[in-house]
C-alpha cells in the first residue's frame, strides 16, 4: 500500500497533508509514504524531517504514481490527476460547492475522492473534523492581525503617563473561529462582545467572558439546523439585528466577522455605513472574504482602507500559520485513515456513514447525493 504526499500546486497554499509524526504512523500501518521533494518547507518541515520519519521523497511523477493513497490540503487540480492511478482514494478539502467541472475532472479519472469538509457532525468523527481544527486557528489568527494592524494597545494600561483604555473588540459569529477569536481577544485584554443567531452561542459566548449581543425574539430562539449550523434568518429579523449591530460597531475598535454557512455565499453583515460610523484607525478582519465576505468593502487578500478603517481580507487564514494547521489537519487524516485501513490493506468500509457522508466520486461518477448531475440516478 503506497500513500503519496504531493506538493500543494496553488501557490497561496503553504499547508502540507502530513508531518513527521503522521508518516511515522503511516509507515507503522505497514504503507510506503513518499512525500514530494519540498512539499513541507512553507510549513516549516524539511525532506531530510520526512524521511527521518521513514518516508522517501521523489519528483511529483513519482510521487503519485501507483499511489493507493493520495493525501492533500487542496483539491486536485486538471493537470494534476493524469499522473493518479484509477481507483485511487483522494483525501483532500474539496471545496465541491460550486465546483461541478472540477468533480467531473475527477469522476473522469476514476478517483474515489473524499471530502474531509463534509465530515458528518457526529461523535466518532470529531477527531477527523478539518473544520474546527483550521477554524479554530483562523480565529486565532484574525485576532492577531487586527491587533496588528490596529497601531493601538489592547489591554488597559495604567502607567505614570496616564492611562491606556483597553480596545474593544466584537466577534461576528460565535462557531469554532469565533470562540477561539473570543478567547485570544480576552487574553489580550480587549473588552469583548460577540453576537450569533445561534441561541445555543449565547451561553459558549458569555463562558469566555464576553458579552453576547443579539436581538433575543422568537425566531432567534429556533435560528440553529440539526447539524449546528445557524439557519439562515428572515429579512425581518435582519433588519432588526442589523439596526442593534450598527449601533454596537459604531463604538468598537475592532469587529472580527466570521459567519459562512457552507455552499452559500457569506451573509452581509457589515455595510459601508457601518464602516464609516466608526473611528479612524479601527480594524475590520472578514473570515469569509472567500464566499464574497461578510463586509460590503473587504476584498480578497488585501488591506483596504476605508476613512481611516482598515478592512483586512486575507484569503487561508489557517494557512498563515502553515506549521501548526500543517499538524491539525495531518492528524485529521491520519484518523479518517484509521477508517480507511485494515489489516495494513487499502479496505473502504463504503456503508460507514462517514464514508458515504464524504465521499464525492467513485467508478468514474460523482456519486454524493448533493452533488450528483441533475438526471443521474
Amino acid at each position: 500500500m503506497k500513500i503519496a504526499i504531493p506538493a500543494e500546486t496553488d501557490p497561496g497554499e503553504p499547508r502540507v497533508a502530513a508531518t513527521p509524526d503522521t508518516v511515522k504512523r503511516m509507515v507503522g500501518i505497514g504503507a510506503e509514504v513518499v512525500v514530494e521533494k519540498g512539499a513541507g518547507v512553507k510549513a516549516a518541515i524539511l525532506d531530510k524531517d520526512f524521511e527521518g520519519a521513514g518516508a522517501k521523497t521523489a519528483n511529483a511523477k513519482d510521487t503519485v504514481g501507483g499511489a493507493d493513497i493520495v493525501l492533500k490540503v487542496r483539491r486536485p487540480s486538471k493537470a494534476e490527476l493524469p499522473g493518479y492511478k484509477p481507483g485511487a482514494v483522494v483525501v483532500a478539502i474539496m471545496d465541491p460547492f460550486g465546483h461541478e467541472a472540477a468533480l467531473a475532472e475527477m469522476a473522469g479519472a476514476k478517483v474515489s475522492a473524499f471530502a474531509m469538509e463534509l465530515m458528518p457532525r457526529i461523535t466518532r468523527a470529531q477527531v477527523m473534523d478539518v473544520l474546527s481544527s483550521q477554524a479554530n486557528l483562523a480565529g486565532y489568527r484574525a485576532v492577531i492581525d487586527a491587533a496588528a494592524e490596529y497601531g493601538r494597545a489592547l489591554p488597559m494600561m495604567m502607567t505614570a503617563a496616564g492611562t491606556v483604555p483597553a480596545a474593544r473588540a466584537f466577534v461576528m459569529g460565535a462557531g469554532v473561529a469565533g470562540l477561539q477569536a473570543i478567547a485570544t481577544a480576552r487574553r489580550l485584554g480587549a473588552v469583548v462582545t460577540a453576537t450569533d443567531v445561534r441561541p445555543a452561542a449565547k451561553e459558549q459566548v458569555e463562558s469566555l467572558g464576553a458579552k453576547f449581543v443579539a436581538v433575543e425574539d422568537d425566531e432567534f430562539k429556533q435560528a440553529e439546523t440539526a447539524g449546528g449550523y445557524a439557519k439562515e434568518m428572515s429579512k425581518d429579523y435582519q433588519a432588526k439585528q442589523a439596526a442593534l449591530v450598527a449601533a454596537h460597531i459604531a463604538k468598537q475598535d475592532m469587529v472580527i466577522t466570521t459567519a459562512l454557512i457552507p455552499g452559500r455565499p457569506a451573509p452581509r453583515l457589515v455595510s459601508k455605513a457601518m464602516v464609516e460610523s466608526m473611528k479612524p484607525g479601527s480594524v475590520i478582519v472578514d473570515l469569509a472574504v472567500e464566499r464574497g465576505g461578510n463586509c460590503e468593502l473587504a476584498e480578497p487578500d488585501k488591506v483596504v482602507v476605508h476613512n481611516g478603517v482598515k478592512i483586512v481580507g486575507f484569503l487561508n487564514m489557517p494557512g498563515r500559520l502553515a506549521a501548526t494547521s500543517s499538524a491539525l489537519y495531518a492528524k485529521n487524516l491520519l484518523n479518517f485513515l484509521d477508517l480507511l485501513v485494515k489489516e495494513k490493506k487499502l479496505n473502504v468500509p463504503w456503508d460507514d456513514e462517514i464514508v458515504k457522508a464524504t465521499l464525492l466520486t467513485r467508478d468514474g461518477a460523482v456519486v454524493h447525493p448533493n452533488f450528483k448531475p441533475k438526471g443521474a440516478a
